[in-house]
């Protein structure tokens, strides 16, 4: 549900004293959370990592000069609208720009919720034609937005037409839709994924609060229908930067059949600066990781590189020349040094 200024201070999760700022960042960025979420939130504890996820606050007025309102250069990458295609073998489709929830950290923020949220029909045909005309388009993911708020009718118009394109393997959605609104999630959205090709589902959480009976219901659904369970996290200052809370966050990810996919590292938005760590914090807490869960719950932490220049690991690497001894030196989980034999043609 779209929320206003004053709707989240009638609910109880804002201060009346609070309310001016609010409105002023809603007057930027879009404001929704849903009743699911909205349940989650302790309203006396002013660290709450729910609230922090989706409900303003007065650090986003305040824009960093490195921060960008296209952190990742979809427009740069966009030749027809409803297409970013960055990488040669994969597009990007995003059919809205509608979300049950508008986190605050969002990469898209600039656009999502705002008008037309919808991509029309001529729209999304040349969306279409664009990728029919490309055969080296092996995977489309399907992202927005959020294209799990879509009606099944137009989902399974989308599976159905990708479905056709002999060149296209692989259709993934991303979506928050099975955590953060899992009501959506009901035969009749899980039967529109269904085609012949591989359809895969990438969810979008990041605190194992997050991980309710209801979502784990909606990812039940998903995973019995025979759909592939991915998921990605944003590492985020004061909602999961903390080893304990990766690690409950990745564990019960897995306990639902969800492979943890990526952790991103937070992106250079406009008025986010809160809720970024350094890139040496966000190193320690994966090499923390390693050795104390299972490579199940491992994602790859990952950055994306600001103008659109691509997506690229950046976890700390284990291993490390000699310098012309011969040999590697290898790390273990517990940071003792080992040595490992060269190649002739290292």
């Amino acid at each position: 549900m779209t929320l206003s200024a004053d709707d989240l201070v009638e609910a109880g999760l804002v201060e009346a004293s609070r309310l001016d700022e609010i409105q002023r960042v809603a007057g930027k960025f879009s404001v929704a959370l849903t009743a699911d979420m909205a349940a989650l939130i302790d309203p006396a504890n002013p660290a709450d990592p729910i609230a922090a996820q989706f409900v303003p606050s007065r650090a986003e007025l305040e824009i960093a000069d490195e921060e960008r309102s296209d952190p990742i250069g979809d427009a740069r990458w966009s030749p027809v609208p409803g297409i970013v295609h960055r990488y040669p073998d994969r597009v990007l489709l995003k059919p809205t720009l509608l979300c049950p929830v508008y986190c605050r950290f969002c990469f898209r923020r600039e656009v999502v919720g705002k008008r037309p949220a919808m991509m029309d029909q001529p729209a999304l045909k040349r969306a279409f034609d664009y990728i029919r005309q490309r055969p080296e388009i092996w995977e489309v993911i399907v992202t927005g937005g959020d294209p799990f708020v879509l009606a099944p009718r137009r989902l399974t118009d989308i599976v159905r037409t990708l479905d056709q394109i002999p060149h296209v393997a692989v259709i993934r959605f991303h979506t928050r839709v099975p955590v953060v609104d899992p009501r959506r999630v009901r035969a009749a959205l899980v039967q529109a994924l269904a085609a012949e090709k591989a359809v895969y589902v990438v969810v979008h959480a990041n605190h194992p609060r997050e991980l309710t009976s209801r979502a784990r219901e909606a990812l039940t659904r998903l995973s019995r229908a025979g759909i592939p369970l991915l998921s990605q996290t944003v590492l985020l200052r004061g909602v999961n930067d903390d080893a304990a809370v990766l690690e409950a966050l990745f564990r019960g990810l897995v306990a639902m059949r969800v492979k943890p996919y990526y952790l991103h590292h937070a992106d250079l938005v406009r008025g986010t600066a809160h809720f970024r760590t350094g890139i040496a914090a966000g190193q320690r807490l994966v090499r923390s990781l390693r050795g104390r869960i299972s490579g199940l719950c491992q994602p790859t932490y990952v950055l994306d590189i600001p103008g659109g220049y691509g997506k690229v690991p950046i976890a700390p690497c284990a291993v490390s020349a000699a310098g012309g001894a011969g040999r590697w030196i290898v790390e273990d989980p517990a940071g003792i040094q080992h040595a490992y034999p060269a190649d002739p043609g290292d």
